[in-house]
């Protein structure tokens, strides 16, 4: 990955994990929580694409892991961001721009119940049953929902800012000086040693033409 890529989504997962964690977490709603990160990846995986949404989602994911108040096995939600990344960015759309809301939210919440079905799937594989006491079809049903209310406010904002750092402006910015500057130097430079030229062409020209009247002026002496 680039390298504002990177850091534009090192920036962006971070503040949506603080947000998650110290506001949306602590609304105490019913089920499950409202997954700011999972959105976040979303919106990067639909513009980076396949291999730069399981990038961004690995990364997301594993920081989730670290982050406290985390009570799971570290790797857990790295491997299941960084899977829901990938198939993000295989429907990515044309040019990274969204014609229609309907594709993006049916991704969102295809991906909130796959990313709480794949989460519950790898607890059950390491003895974690915790989703079955929860209850895992409220889970599902309060994860699909908050997600798809939260996704209209936070998926087209990421989209956004994604294209635009893609475009580079910053390179884009310091290429165009420097175009403008040879092309400025390039015909100005080249008018003014045009015209020294022909100054000095013209010099030579008269000089010429006065040692041609000088001579005429001797021979005629001469003849005289």
């Amino acid at each position: 990955m680039r390298f504002n890529r990177i850091l534009l989504s090192s920036a962006l997962v971070v503040v949506a994990l603080v947000l998650q964690v110290s506001v949306l977490a602590r609304l105490h709603l019913p089920g499950a929580v409202p997954d700011l990160v999972l959105l976040t990846v979303l919106g990067l995986a639909l513009v980076y694409g396949h291999v730069g949404g399981a990038l961004v989602g690995f990364g997301a994911g594993l920081l989730i892991d670290l982050a406290p108040p985390a009570d799971h096995a570290v790797g857990r939600y790295a491997l299941v961001l960084s899977v829901v990344g990938y198939l993000a960015g295989l429907v990515r759309p044309e040019n990274g721009r969204l014609k229609s809301a309907t594709g993006p939210m049916a991704v969102v919440v295809v991906a909130a119940v796959g990313t709480t079905l794949l989460y519950a799937g790898v607890g059950a594989l390491v003895g974690d049953t915790a989703a079955r006491h929860v209850g895992l079809g409220s889970l599902l049903f309060t994860a699909a929902l908050y997600d798809l209310l939260l996704a209209p406010f936070v998926v087209p904002g990421v989209m956004a800012l994604a294209r635009r750092a893609e475009n580079d402006p910053l390179e884009a910015n310091s290429a165009a000086p420097s175009d403008i500057s040879y092309g400025w130097l390039s015909s100005g430079t080249g008018l003014r040693i045009g015209a020294q030229r022909g100054g000095l062409g013209g010099l030579k020209v008269k000089a010429a033409r006065a040692r041609v009247a000088r001579a005429g002026r001797i021979k005629g002496v001469k003849r005289l």
